[in-house]
């Protein structure tokens, strides 16, 4: 290789893993560390002539940060009214104090509302309820809480909108709403089941308890929970029509980004919130995380780390397909697990859009990586921002889900997903439907 286009290579390489590992050791705010990685990537790109800040900004896929935003603002408007919490308490009584059938209960609404919602969101949203009925059943919460972060990672994995990774594979290559209903959801279904299965297996022994103060519960009016009935009926319209717009946006010509900020402004327009309010509750420093890892990948980009990378993987496809999608689906997994599956699914995007344009079918890989860093999310605390939020959130119970309890099930529950994922797609290839 020429000497002189080593040195933007090396130099891309040296900025890219400098700011991972500061992303890994979560020693500042991972936003920060990002932010610095992308001024500390143009400003070597421009002096060694390989990348600019004009280049830097056309890096950023602008479709998945109005994706992301507009979601945001529509999760706002939603917070306030109770709805989501109505929801938690009238599985709570559905169950009839049986902690098993509770978890079934609260799994299956957590996972429902991660298919519509960001996965911090319903994590932020759900605990609370839970650990108020933990607290009237007398049982330990820490059982719920680890099946609920789990089956929101699961769960999101379903639809365009339920992940952040889903949000930009869906928009980089293309893919719509109905696009990872058909392919994706159907898997989720069957490693929902095989998931919460493996979760009661897991935890036998908490619930097995007794529980306590069952007329209580059963007492509790989940009406009160919906503190906005007004709103609550306006947003759930616009949720719904957001959401059908979603399934015809690729034949009326709409990005989802635009579907997703057309939803947020229709709710902004009918509910006329405090705006102050609602621009507070933005996480702002996700969207700034987002776009710095864009300018920070289009820097490896531009020094041509991801061609190399690329032929590598384009060398595996030519061995077999099946081998690329089995590296894609576990190495996704894997390094979701150790950096958290969003930066590791940017880092890809231009690899197999790179792949794409020189004619090789790519949607199997698309999909792989998919389930990888999905599914992957739950293999460690770090995989995905929810499972970070609710290790932060057991702290106050006095009941932390420590690194030790998270591998004894939350890994077991990640490797039977990728497992299942892996069986999955492999069929699917094999039968022509991916």
């Amino acid at each position: 290789m020429d000497p002189v286009a080593i040195a933007p290579l090396a130099i891309s390489l040296f900025a890219f893993a400098l700011t991972y590992v500061g992303i890994f050791l979560e020693r500042i705010h991972r936003a920060i560390v990002a932010l610095a990685g992308a001024a500390f990537m143009i400003a070597l790109g421009t002096w060694f002539s390989f990348y600019s800040a004009h280049e830097a900004m056309l890096s950023v896929d602008y479709d998945t940060i109005t994706l992301l935003m507009g979601m945001m603002i529509v999760v706002s408007l939603f917070q306030e009214t109770g709805f989501f919490q109505y929801l938690a308490i009238r599985a709570a009584k559905l169950a009839r104090g049986r902690p098993w059938l509770l978890l079934v209960y609260l799994g299956l609404v957590t996972s429902v509302v991660s298919m519509v919602l960001d996965n911090v969101t319903t994590i932020i949203i759900i605990v609370p309820v839970t650990v108020s009925v933990a607290d009237v059943l007398g049982i330990s919460p820490l059982p719920f809480l680890m099946g609920e972060v789990l089956l929101s990672n699961i769960g999101g994995v379903a639809t365009l909108i339920g992940d952040p990774p889903n949000i930009l594979i869906g928009s980089a290559a293309g893919f719509g709403f109905l696009d990872f209903l058909t392919h994706l959801a159907p898997i989720v279904v069957v490693v929902w089941i095989v998931a919460q299965g493996l979760l009661l297996l897991l935890f036998r022994r908490e619930l097995s308890q007794s529980s306590s103060n069952v007329e209580r519960l059963l007492g509790m009016d989940e009406r009160r929970a919906i503190v906005d009935p007004l709103t609550t009926r306006r947003m759930l319209i616009t949720l719904s029509a957001t959401i059908v717009l979603f399934f015809v946006h690729e034949a009326i010509g709409l990005e989802p980004g635009l579907v997703a900020l057309i939803g947020a402004c229709v709710g902004l327009l009918w509910v006329k919130p405090d705006f102050d309010k609602i621009l507070k509750t933005i996480h702002w420093d996700v969207l700034l995380f987002f776009i710095s890892l864009f300018i920070i990948v289009g820097g490896l980009e531009a020094s041509g780390a991801i061609g190399i990378l690329g032929r590598g993987i384009a060398a595996l496809a030519e061995q077999g397909l099946y081998l690329a999608i089995l590296v894609v689906l576990w190495g996704g997994a894997i390094a979701s697990g150790i950096i958290s599956n969003v930066p590791f699914t940017i880092a890809m995007l231009p690899i197999f859009k790179g792949l794409a344009a020189h004619g090789i079918d790519v949607a199997p890989l698309w999909w792989a990586l998919a389930i990888g860093v999905g599914f992957g999310a739950n293999l460690t605390p770090l995989g995905s921002a929810a499972n970070v939020v609710i290790v932060s959130m057991s702290e106050s119970l006095g009941e932390k889900l420590t690194l030790r309890r998270w591998l004894a099930s939350g890994s077991s529950v990640a490797f039977a997903s990728c497992a299942l994922g892996t069986i999955a797609i492999l069929v699917a290839v094999r039968l022509g439907w991916f």
